[in-house]
């Protein structure tokens, strides 16, 4: 087919967004073999963030097959490229937000199908029913000669196989009681832009010792349902999604199986809050992921004023991490505290999955009390494992305060802090405050190590603990071993 007739730019409730001319297939009233259309055309420089392709789809379809392709051409340095996200939505359509959704593969993959009983993993499978139908194109970028493109899309025509009932995994392991969970919530397989199946990260998460994990695909839920014979008593599986707008990545974490959340918008358009009171109503946590990234799209532009917690360490120790922990300890000065969290965002090898983790104090292995956990900020990152820390303060009463709590002192009454260190021989310990680092110190060099430091609440308004490599470029900081989230002073 040549490139069908533009539409005029349409109000469709999200992100700009184009749609094209209906596709109808030619002798689609006959109900035996597959009919194929294909369409060509080119998205300019600046085109708008969703373009949408319907589709006609008759009665007696039991399959949709998309295939695209599109143009690389060489560009100078410095300049993008094209890159070309694709998915689709059904009959009931674009509206953000709403049921419509049926995928989404974003660049990884260059087909896929959707059937009653079965989809291209990040697709839902389900009925295919008789109405409009949208293969939606998200131009990630586009090269200065433009974007050409390349869709087709085959109709596959017979009686449609019985869907299976979706099955999840349960919200209980088995736990040790109160105690501290090690969990990994920042995990993407063959469902997204992943390379492991998810019985693969499954294996890993139980190799690194880990206790619990969630499921982050981009901007689906089609995986949900895969990972209901994978846990067990000792893994605890979380589910949720990552959000993937062009104004920065947020973790659903911990939503209610089959919860999809939009990702259609940017910041300017001030719809974020919306569906992060989705998120939350689907029992989940809000957590902008990878907050000073530098790839394209995926710095935070929302703020953290809709957020539940903040992943500060993302994947091994790197340049963003610091500038990311260097901003979350100053609002946690100005009194805005954000709950931190670290995870290892693994897609393939030799991405390792537990690099770092979240240490979690929750009453049980449960999803309730995990997710409590984390919302009340009693945690700490580790870059393994291997690693364990415990911070308190106590007063000169015995009182005292954890991970995520506030002891109560008078303002020159002093108090103790203690770290106690496990996995990090030789490391260099700091206490950190509103102040910046006041106290620092090398662990042993065998076995486990603490310090103490006094202080009070008239000069510390908060206590955070670092544990850090040897530096290899000093004066920078060496790279993180772990780190606290605070034990708040208050003047009494």
């Amino acid at each position: 087919m040549s490139e069908p007739s533009r539409r005029a730019l349409l109000a469709t409730g999200v992100a700009s967004a184009l749609t094209l001319g209906t596709v109808s297939f030619a002798h689609a009233d006959t109900a035996d073999g597959d009919r194929t259309e294909t369409v060509r055309g080119t998205l300019p420089p600046g085109s708008p963030d969703f373009v949408y392709l319907p589709f006609e789809v008759p009665e007696g379809v039991r399959e949709i097959h998309v295939s695209y392709t599109y143009e690389r051409p060489a560009v100078p340095a410095g300049t993008q490229g094209n890159a070309l996200d694709i998915g689709l939505f059904d009959e009931r359509g674009t509206e953000l937000g709403g049921k419509g959704f049926r995928g989404w593969s974003g660049g990884a993959r260059k087909e896929f199908f959707v059937r009653a009983d079965d989809a291209t993993p990040g697709y839902v499978a389900g009925p295919v029913r008789a109405g409009t139908w949208y293969v939606a194109l998200g131009p990630y970028t586009v090269a200065p000669q433009g974007l050409a493109y390349t869709v087709t899309i085959t109709l596959r025509f017979g009686a449609a196989a019985p869907a299976p009932r979706p099955a999840y995994p349960p919200e209980r392991a088995k736990g040790r009681g109160r105690a501290w969970y090690r969990g990994d919530c920042h995990l993407h397989t063959v469902y997204s832009d992943g390379r492991r199946t998810p019985a693969e990260v499954a294996a890993l998460a139980r190799a690194a010792g880990l206790d619990f994990v969630t499921t982050t695909e981009h901007n689906t839920h089609a995986g949900h349902g895969a990972w209901a014979d994978l846990a067990g008593e000792d893994l605890l599986i979380l589910l949720g999604e990552e959000v993937t707008t062009r104004n920065g990545h947020v973790l659903a974490l911990g939503t209610d199986p089959g919860t999809f959340v939009d990702w259609r918008y940017r910041a300017r358009e001030n719809r974020f809050g919306r569906f992060a009171r989705e998120i939350r109503r689907a029992g989940g946590l809000v957590v902008p992921a990878h907050p000073h990234a530098t790839c394209i799209g995926c710095n935070w532009k929302f703020g953290l004023g809709d957020a539940d917690a903040v992943e500060v360490w993302n994947g091994p120790w790197t340049p963003d991490d610091e500038v990311s922990l260097q901003a979350w300890d100053a609002a946690l000065a100005q009194g805005r505290w954000t709950p931190a969290t670290g995870n290892s965002d693994a897609h393939r090898d030799p991405d390792a999955v537990g690099t770092p983790q979240t240490v979690v104090l929750a009453d049980d292995l449960t999803r309730e009390g995990i997710l409590a956990g984390l919302r009340a900020g009693r945690s700490y990152v580790a870059e393994s494992s291997a690693v364990s820390l415990e911070l308190t303060v106590t007063d000169a009463r015995g009182r005292t305060a954890g991970l995520g709590e506030r002891l109560r002192t008078a303002p020159d009454t002093p108090v103790t802090v203690r770290l106690a260190v496990t996995g990090a021989p030789g490391r260099t310990a700091h206490l950190v405050t509103d102040q910046g680092v006041l106290h620092t110190a090398t662990l042993p060099a065998e076995g486990p190590g603490t310090v103490e430091w006094r202080t009070t609440s008239a000069y510390a308004t908060y206590v955070r603990a670092e544990v850090r490599h040897a530096a290899t470029l000093p004066p920078l900081p060496g790279a993180m071993a772990a780190f606290t989230n605070p034990v708040f002073l208050e003047r009494d």
